[in-house]
């Protein structure tokens, strides 16, 4: 990026500097250089990657190195405009995709742009000086990173953009694979945010038929509420699995947003023979019933983000055609950032906990 610094602006952003060392820090207001956009933020949520810096410091082999802004999921109001940038006024309101694909590489050539073999994605420390994030008062972006969202909207049902964009990449990979998800039936395995987007958007795109499964009555409660016909808990209601899993299996689709090792057995127990098993969960290396998979011929198909799903999303939000509004627990002020932290990783009380700045 090419933004320069201002000689006296100050703004407000909250950094990670450890396992749980989250603080809300002072520093330099930055101005857009040619072909980058100021925004002011005003909504972001708190997503499963945030957590894990916070909580652990990081995940697997990603690990914080520096003190670092989390936050990837958000939305505001375009503050300044640099050089060059036509498309964008000042006071519109867009929601940010965080991703920012090199246009270079192999796959970006091939228009696999989350495959980016440089890819800067908004607080991630994959790389070293980590790519710092967007929970912060007031941030540079591109201009190509901006998406408007209509006038009126509350920026805070905009910021599920980013989110709401992994699952619709998830299910467009499952719909290529099954010819399409209109008149299948489908398996939700876990119900945090990313499985009950991929819910909603699989009612959306015309499933028949549509059962989600967690460990949490909370989560499931908003399963029913977003539109699955049947919720069944795992823990307490194990026998209720039973009935799907006759003559090898009832369901064409399963969307496995959990990441776990006893997720996916059970939606293996349930998919019908040469049905297709979507991952959009990720729980690390875990073990694969491989001889189920042969002798049902499952198809298994990764999702990785997402690119232009990201306009579709907020397409969609715009039009209220997919309401992300049942998802959304709590707003809670940049003050009181640590407490958001908190509240969002706890599954009996929230599904999706946003911070307003």
């Amino acid at each position: 990026m090419n933004a320069v610094f201002s000689s006296h602006k100050i703004m407000r952003a909250i950094v990670i500097h450890s396992a749980k060392d989250l603080r809300v820090e002072e520093e330099t207001m930055l101005q857009p250089g040619t072909g980058q956009v100021a925004v002011r933020i005003r909504a972001g949520g708190v997503c499963g990657s945030d957590l894990h810096y916070y909580h652990q410091g990081g995940f697997g082999a990603i690990r914080l190195k520096e003190p670092m802004v989390p936050g990837h999921e958000v939305a505001g109001e375009v503050a300044a405009l640099g050089d060059g940038v036509k498309d964008l006024v000042v006071g519109q309101p867009v929601a940010i995709n965080p991703s920012l694909p090199c246009l270079r590489c192999n796959y970006c050539q091939r228009a696999e742009f989350n495959q980016c073999l440089d890819m800067r994605f908004f607080g991630s420390a994959m790389r070293f000086p980590h790519i710092q994030g967007a929970f912060r008062e007031h941030m540079i972006c591109e201009a190509r990173q901006c998406v408007p969202v209509k006038a009126g909207l509350d920026l805070h049902l905009a910021a599920f953009a980013e989110p709401l964009s992994v699952a619709l990449h998830g299910v467009s990979r499952v719909a290529q694979a099954c010819g399409g998800i209109s008149g299948k039936r489908v398996f939700v395995s876990g119900c945090g945010p990313i499985g009950l987007l991929a819910l909603m958007a699989a009612k959306h795109a015309g499933a028949r038929e549509i059962v989600a499964v967690d460990v949490s009555d909370f989560v499931l409660k908003v399963a029913r509420k977003v539109g699955a016909d049947t919720t069944i808990n795992v823990l307490s209601e194990a026998e209720r699995f039973q009935e799907y899993q006759q003559d090898k299996g009832y369901f064409d689709v399963v969307l496995e947003a959990s990441g776990t090792e006893a997720g996916i057995k059970k939606a293996l127990d349930v998919i019908r023979p040469r049905g297709v098993l979507g991952q959009l969960g990720l729980g690390g290396d875990i073990s694969l019933p491989m001889n189920t998979c042969v002798a049902k011929e499952v198809q298994l198909v990764g999702s990785f983000r997402f690119h232009e799903e990201f306009e579709w999303a907020v397409k969609l939000i715009n039009s209220g055609e997919i309401d992300v509004s049942p998802l959304l627990s709590a707003k809670i002020p940049m003050e009181n950032a640590l407490n958001a932290f908190e509240l969002a990783g706890d599954r009996e009380k929230a599904v999706k906990v946003q911070i307003a700045f």
